[in-house]
């Protein structure tokens, strides 16, 4: 038993959540870090932690997409199949994305876009805080991926489009904070 989320992931072969004594999901340290099952989970496990923002889930011609600001996700095609079979209704929600899967957007028109508050080298990779939505948001990018494509580091009080896949993005109940695709 520990109260360590890395002493877990790394040592445990399944390892249990709980919260107020009450268990929120079990699986091993990949199921659990994959596909969290509310968003107590989602926020507990992962260093940094899961990005929260307030979205909108709409549904035109029987496919789901998020809506964000002005950005619109399309969801992958086994999230499509998971939400279509639990028959979940459009509406308000919470979308979960994991600091390592938000990228630079090549569209600025179709990102989320924010502003670098604060800007941490960390040799390989630079942790962004980012005000997007009304929210801290932090973005993981690799050093040589934006060297690579020709971009600088982001500044502090630069701005920043991003996006993100609609593989990596989780959908949360608002009220319930249950992951509706699971």
């Amino acid at each position: 038993m520990t109260h360590d989320q890395t002493e877990a992931m790394t040592l445990g072969d399944r390892i249990v959540i709980m919260k107020d004594g009450v268990i929120q999901q079990i699986g091993t340290p990949q199921e659990v870090f994959d596909h969290p099952t509310n968003l107590f989970v989602a926020g507990f496990i992962g260093t940094p932690q899961m990005n929260f923002f307030d979205a909108e889930l709409v549904k035109e011609d029987g496919r789901y997409a998020v809506v964000l600001e002005n950005a619109r996700v399309e969801l992958s095609e086994a999230k499509q199949a998971n939400l279509a079979r639990k028959q979940v209704q459009p509406g308000p929600i919470t979308l979960g994305v994991r600091p390592e899967h938000i990228s630079l957007a090549g569209d600025a028109s179709q990102a989320v876009r924010g502003t670098v508050d604060v800007a941490e080298m960390m040799g390989s990779a630079v942790h962004l805080h980012v005000d997007a939505c009304g929210r801290d948001t932090i973005v993981i990018l690799q050093t040589m991926d934006l060297q690579g494509a020709g971009h600088p580091i982001p500044a502090t009080g630069s701005a920043l489009p991003f996006t993100f896949g609609g593989n990596v993005a989780h959908v949360f109940d608002r009220e319930t904070g249950r992951n509706l695709e699971v």
